[in-house]
């Protein structure tokens, strides 16, 4: 069924469960919507960024073909006390694997959201490098250095705003549909179809951020090795804030539709599941607009 519907669409955080995004964007472009504007944070802002310069398909299958060793060697020590790793060397991969633009050059509006951690508020970037945008809205504390922006030190967008609908409410567009990437937790039961696309081998991409954080923890020979160790509190205690707000933003405002990705889908850092994610995205898609 082809729609021709133009869309408004907010693409919230929620670290590898925004590749559930990829899945979205497919199951709205295969049946006919037009999306017009895009407004994201950390994840949302990377994938959708992709999107509006329109070579999506090349990140996915670029991030569907990543092993292990391959996202290690992404990951470049900051040695610096605001963050592990300075995220220059995978943002230079994404610029020369896409090639960088102006944000006013897409071909759709597009805004990315970044927290301004002094002043405490929203940063929207609506002007400028696309991926300089994306490199402040992703920036998740302690894991990545700040963003000196302007004078401003910037983090991860979805501190303030994990499912910034606001940017998107003058648009003139036929529908806003929001991803959320907080919804309740659920038993996630894929169809044959959807589950076939899925790796039959999973690697932990990320194992390598937590060997190094629990090498610096080496020298707490006493701690109780029951309990939880900081990177593990640090990534809950983000994702606990971020569904909070984003539960307060969706009660503020009102979408046309909201795409329920549960809060359970995968953890932070398991982009391992990238198949699993975009497959679930299309699928939580047509589930929510199949008969709009």
């Amino acid at each position: 069924m082809s729609h021709n519907k133009s869309v408004s669409l907010v693409l919230g955080s929620g670290g590898a469960r925004g590749l559930a995004h990829i899945g979205v964007l497919h199951w709205l472009d295969e049946h006919g919507y037009q999306v017009n504007a895009i407004s994201g944070s950390s994840m949302g802002a990377l994938i959708g960024g992709i999107y509006a310069t329109g070579k999506l398909d090349i990140y996915t299958n670029w991030v569907r073909a990543l092993d292990k060793g391959d996202v290690i060697r992404l990951l470049d020590f900051a040695y610096s006390r605001s963050g592990i790793f300075s995220g220059e060397r995978i943002m230079q991969t994404l610029k020369d694997l896409l090639g960088d633009i102006n944000i006013e050059e897409l071909p759709l509006s597009f805004t990315a959201v970044a927290s301004d951690l002094e002043y405490q508020k929203e940063v929207w970037f609506n002007k400028g490098s696309l991926f300089d945008a994306i490199r402040a809205s992703i920036s998740i504390p302690t894991i990545f250095t700040p963003v000196k922006y302007k004078g401003r030190l910037l983090v991860d967008g979805g501190l303030l705003n994990p499912i910034p609908i606001a940017p998107t409410m003058m648009d003139m567009t036929d529908l806003t549909i929001a991803v959320n990437l907080s919804a309740k937790s659920e038993d996630i039961v894929l169809t044959k179809d959807v589950s076939e696309q899925l790796d039959e081998v999973e690697t932990d991409y990320f194992s390598g951020i937590k060997k190094f954080i629990d090498n610096l923890q080496e020298k707490f020979k006493d701690e109780d090795k029951n309990e939880t160790d900081v990177f593990e509190i640090l990534t809950r205690s983000i994702e606990s804030m971020q569904n909070s707000i984003a539960r307060f933003k969706l009660a503020s405002y009102h979408p046309d539709y909201i795409i329920d990705i549960p809060e359970n889908a995968c953890a932070v850092f398991d982009f391992h599941r990238a198949n699993e994610m975009i497959a679930l995205g299309y699928e939580r898609a047509e589930r929510t607009l199949a008969h709009v």
